[in-house]
């Protein structure tokens, strides 16, 4: 159980690459708002750091996959922002 709750923790954040994808090829990130991505991405760089003092396999595996997935989001959202024209 342990092996697939790792394997799970880990593939969980891989569906933020479906958000990614769909921002790029609209061009466009203004369907998503720069309070969320910022939001979610901050308050997951503040519960890293716990996550890594555990020394859970699991909870390491989930915290490294989302904040990295979780800044791909931010980079990719900021980077299509349109400005107002």
């Amino acid at each position: 159980m342990e092996t697939i709750g790792f394997w799970a923790a880990v593939i969980l954040p891989l569906w933020d690459i479906p958000l990614m994808v769909r921002v790029v090829k609209r061009k466009s990130s203004q369907d998503i708002s720069l309070i969320w991505a910022f939001g979610i991405w901050f308050t997951s760089v503040l519960m890293a750091p716990s996550a890594f003092i555990s020394g859970n396999k699991l909870a390491i595996g989930f915290n490294v996959m989302n904040v990295t997935m979780l800044t791909g989001v931010l980079i990719v959202t900021i980077k299509y922002r349109k400005g107002k024209a």
